[in-house]
């Protein structure tokens, strides 16, 4: 059965508050265990579980929506192999791009980000005929977020770089909370 477009929506609403909790939770937990000196691998423990149990309780309680979230997924398939792989690398490039300059993964993820959601957005609407607002509210959130974090990160009274990575991060939590609660809240 095809879910209505306000159903699709909702799931992707549900979906980006998702990736806002767990992305801030994380950064917050990361931040502590940092401060408490935790071995490195905790960092992987952290992110992996607070991934998993905030996905394990949304997709437990709502699992209709991952049936929501597969269908609109599914008209990115029906796009050429060229359009595909733009998509793909506006997506992965900068998160590649990180192995070469490390030192500037924090707007990198954000670019990944912002691009990704940038080109999916523009793909889905002009081959898909779908207007995904809350995909292109992450995507100028994030790619605005990226001077701010510079401009942070450059700061004469921030010293610290962890403050500017944890910046980055919760900037991310906040550029998929509001694009998840536009989703949840618009009427089309």
């Amino acid at each position: 059965m095809q879910n209505s477009p306000l159903e699709v929506r909702r799931a992707f609403g549900v979906l980006f508050v998702g990736v806002s909790i767990a992305v801030g939770a994380a950064a917050i937990l990361s931040e502590l265990a940092y401060y408490d000196k935790f071995p490195t691998y905790s960092y992987a423990i952290i992110w992996i579980g607070s991934f998993a149990i905030t996905f394990g309780i949304i997709f437990g309680r709502f699992r209709r929506i991952i049936q929501s979230i597969r269908g609109r997924m599914k008209n990115s398939v029906k796009w050429s192999r060229n359009v595909k792989s733009i998509n793909g690398l506006c997506w992965a490039a900068p998160f590649a791009a990180i192995g070469a300059f490390p030192i500037l993964y924090q707007y990198l993820i954000l670019l990944g980000i912002g691009l990704g959601n940038l080109s999916t957005y523009l793909f889905m609407k002009k081959y898909s005929g779908l207007d995904n607002r809350e995909q292109i509210i992450v995507a100028v959130i994030s790619l605005v977020a990226i001077p701010i974090a510079i401009v942070i990160d450059t700061s004469s009274f921030i010293t610290s770089q962890t403050v500017a990575v944890i910046t980055s991060r919760i900037l991310i939590a906040i550029a998929y909370g509001v694009g998840g609660i536009y989703a949840l809240t618009t009427k089309k």
